[in-house]
């Protein structure tokens, strides 16, 4: 009996994913990946959105999933693409957000000062390359952007790459909110390179007739950002996590013991120089969202009053409100803000012990959010007509909207107690 080239895995979002036997399935298998299980991949969302309990580990097999079908419908217009290729790219994708941390985004630049999740992903590749001698410098080269094709990476890593491809989709799917549904199939079926022998200044490209499918990819890009990724409560959570992880900082030995990955990293500094440290990675890597959830029961129990109130906020989700403004915050509203919020806390008893007294900047903040959902510069979107001519997407008459999804939008914030009220009386 002849055995199957491929495992093949169910995923609701693109039906049955096949794996090919081999670097593929191998890597699948690695610890590194199946730590990706533990880490959901739209960090707090899940409190805000029932169904988002997905993790990053289907993310990262749907991306690789897409990257295969993209490249079958490269070779098909006729690019030549080797198998060594195939599987390196696919490997590439398979591995673009390995190096994430507990609750994807939330806790990137507060485990680690300064950090960003890819530079992980790459010391991750760099320790697999150990274990799979000569199998996965392709990989690293497309990763890098160093390799002499560069479409390949331009599948990786683009305005319109397999990473983003998947997650909108899939985050559309498991939040229940349809506007982020993207014509995935009819993106893919209309791309080719361009020249179409991919020599070193080769581009992936999109025909003409797919130029409304990436219209709608970026409409409903930017409509998931103000849905659902910079939803108000998700900022909401995302700032109650990042004041425990300072108190702790600040509690330092006094802190509660909790997880010892967790713990690791809170009671020194780690700059990101240093990831690729054995201690560091072997920490980082045993590190995923059960950390943090063990960490912050225990903690709802410590003699800590801030440290015990914000945990439990977290674990039973009584957030503190997010109200978004037109403009910035004043300096005589911040001010009103920073006395009540100093008032609210007196009447909680939460008071900080080494002063006894309130410090409103674990539960006050003031930010914004910003998103540009497509940028006409750098690595565009390019749209080839009839004649095979190039053009800018946003230089498509067609593509009326684009102009207006090119413009970066600013909300600013204000993070504060429900029930605040200034020392005037009113409401806020």
């Amino acid at each position: 009996m002849r055995v199957p080239e491929f495992k093949i895995m169910s995923d609701p979002v693109h039906g049955f994913v096949s794996v090919p036997h081999g670097l593929l399935y191998d890597l699948v298998q690695t610890p590194e990946v199946q730590r990706l299980r533990r880490i959901r991949q739209l960090g707090v969302g899940y409190l805000v959105f029932p169904g988002a309990e997905h993790s990053r580990f289907g993310h990262a097999l749907g991306a690789m999933a897409l990257t295969r079908d993209a490249l079958r419908e490269l070779m098909d217009k006729g690019t030549p693409i080797s198998h060594d290729e195939i599987e390196g790219t696919m490997a590439a994708a398979l591995l673009h957000d390995v190096g994430h941390g507990p609750f994807s985004h939330t806790l990137e630049r507060d485990l680690i000062p300064g950090f960003a999740h890819e530079d992980m992903s790459r010391v991750v590749m760099d320790r697999l390359r150990e274990r799979f001698p000569g199998r996965l410098d392709l990989a690293i080269k497309i990763f890098d952007n160093a390799y002499e094709r560069p479409f390949f990476h331009q599948l990786i890593s683009s305005q319109i790459d397999m990473d983003r491809l998947d997650y909108l989709r899939r985050d559309a799917f498991y939040t229940g909110v349809s506007e982020g549904v993207v014509g995935v199939n009819r993106i893919i079926k209309t791309m080719l390179v361009s020249p179409v022998e991919g020599g070193p200044d080769s581009r992936i490209a999109i025909q003409a007739k797919g130029a409304y499918a990436v219209e709608n990819f970026i409409v409903a890009r930017r409509l998931m950002y103000w849905q659902v990724y910079l939803h108000r409560a998700v900022i909401a959570g995302d700032h109650i996590l990042r004041s425990i992880f300072r108190r702790v900082r600040v509690l330092g030995s006094d802190a509660p013991d909790a997880s010892p990955n967790l713990m690791f990293f809170l009671q020194r500094d780690v700059d990101p120089t240093q990831i690729a440290d054995p201690d560091v990675y072997r920490h980082y890597c045993d590190l995923d969202d059960t950390d943090i959830l063990v960490s912050l029961k225990t903690w709802k129990h410590a003699a800590d009053p801030i440290l015990a109130d914000l945990s439990r906020r977290f674990i039973d989700r009584d957030f503190l409100r997010v109200e978004f403004k037109s403009e910035e915050t004043s300096v005589a509203e911040q001010d009103q803000l920073r006395e009540a919020t100093e008032n609210w806390m007196r009447q909680r008893s939460l008071l900080v012990p080494e002063t006894n007294l309130p410090d409103p900047s674990y539960y006050l903040t003031f930010g914004h959010s910003s998103h540009e959902a497509y940028v006409p510069k750098g690595m565009q979107i390019a749209i080839v007509d009839r004649a095979g001519d190039l053009h800018e997407l946003s230089e498509i008459p067609e593509m009326t909207a684009i102009a207006a999804l090119s413009v970066p939008i600013t909300k600013h914030y204000v993070f504060a107690p429900k029930d605040l009220t200034y020392p005037s009386g009113s409401s806020i």
